[in-house]
């Protein structure tokens, strides 16, 4: 992996402001987790919003899937999945690295129980919470990921066109299914009035579609929870726009 300017590797506003000024806030002073992240990758932004909503400083680690930097240098080795977000820490000497989103959150989840949760404790809406977000992360964003869309314009006699036409088509069945579905539980949230994963996948998906040009009229529930969310310090401090990456 190629060195990067000081601007690409950097510890998160927000992460900041969760420093205290008590005793040994030097040890404090440097990030536990390092993100590898792009700044315009939905799974990124999902983890970025729930380090920066669990306020858990974090060193931000660019890697440009433009480039092909995920599957060359030393990322490669140290994700063979080729892909991002990955985060990755030490712990008790050991170094650690985890990839996946919701391995990413899940893991937050059980090593900071101090720290807002992010799933329901009632166990319905917990599962509910995350048939909600798998909806997204596992029958929709992987169907528009880079390399899927890509071969399709490889492989396409109408190349870009076809990339386009099924990228809309992807993304707007699954919102459909996501509106239709979020209608028991929505509140201010997706689930209620409390923050919680479904949330974390909502926003994301919903920057794609308007990326690939997907009319959301039909989505008036979907559309009316992310407009609130936009606004929570979490959601702000973690949009692709703030990204020290961004092209």
């Amino acid at each position: 992996m190629s060195a990067r300017s000081a601007e690409d590797t950097q510890e998160q506003p927000d992460a900041k402001k969760q420093r205290t000024d008590e005793a040994g806030a030097d040890k404090q002073d440097t990030p536990k987790y390092g993100l590898y992240s792009y700044w315009r990758s939905g799974a990124s932004y999902r983890v970025r919003i729930a380090l920066a909503y669990k306020g858990i400083p974090y060193t931000y680690h660019a890697i440009s899937l433009i480039k092909g930097e995920q599957a060359s240098g030393d990322y490669a080795k140290l994700n063979p999945q080729h892909k991002v977000p990955l985060l990755v820490w030490e712990e008790n000497g050991q170094k650690r690295s985890l990839s996946q989103s919701v391995a990413i959150i899940d893991y937050l989840e059980q090593a900071h129980p101090d720290k807002p949760s992010l799933l329901p404790k009632d166990p319905y809406l917990r599962a509910k919470t995350l048939a909600l977000a798998e909806s997204l992360n596992a029958d929709t964003q992987p169907l528009q990921n880079l390399w899927v869309l890509k071969k399709i314009e490889e492989i396409s006699k109408d190349g870009a066109k076809a990339k386009d036409e099924w990228a809309r088509f992807v993304v707007a069945k699954g919102l459909a299914a996501f509106e239709a579905d979020v209608q028991s539980t929505a509140g201010t949230r997706c689930v209620g009035d409390e923050l919680t994963i479904a949330d974390l996948f909502l926003v994301p998906q919903l920057g794609t579609a308007r990326r690939f040009g997907v009319d959301l009229a039909p989505y008036p529930t979907l559309v009316r929870i992310e407009a609130a969310l936009r606004e929570l310090p979490a959601f702000k401090a973690a949009q692709p726009e703030a990204q020290p990456d961004k092209a």
